[in-house]
């Protein structure tokens, strides 16, 4: 399964990633989210317009505000991509048991 790497790459700056932890509790208006952050609020624009091209975020337009929310399937992909290895390290795991090398000493 690919993935595309600008999800990735969008979450890789710390600034965007907490952008993006603080929709996890809901919608939220740019003055909202760049509230309390040490850069401006046209550079949380910006980073929203990154996290937007990317597929994470999703925005709408609430009068004069645009209020951005986490789009849960750009979300759903990155979870998907990382859940096939999860099945790896599962399938590992119980093979590991089958063949005895999870006895206790």
């Amino acid at each position: 399964m690919a993935i595309q790497t600008n999800l990735f790459g969008a979450l890789a700056d710390p600034t965007r990633r907490q952008v993006f932890e603080r929709l996890a509790a809901g919608p939220r208006a740019v003055g909202e989210i760049a509230r309390g952050f040490p850069v401006s609020r046209p550079a949380v624009s910006q980073h929203l317009k990154v996290l937007k091209d990317a597929g994470l975020v999703t925005d709408r337009a609430e009068g004069t505000r645009r209020v951005y929310s986490i789009d849960p399937h750009g979300l759903g992909a990155i979870r998907a991509w990382l859940d096939q290895f999860w099945g790896v390290a599962l399938e590992a795991f119980q093979r590991e048991i089958e063949q005895g090398g999870g006895k206790e000493p």
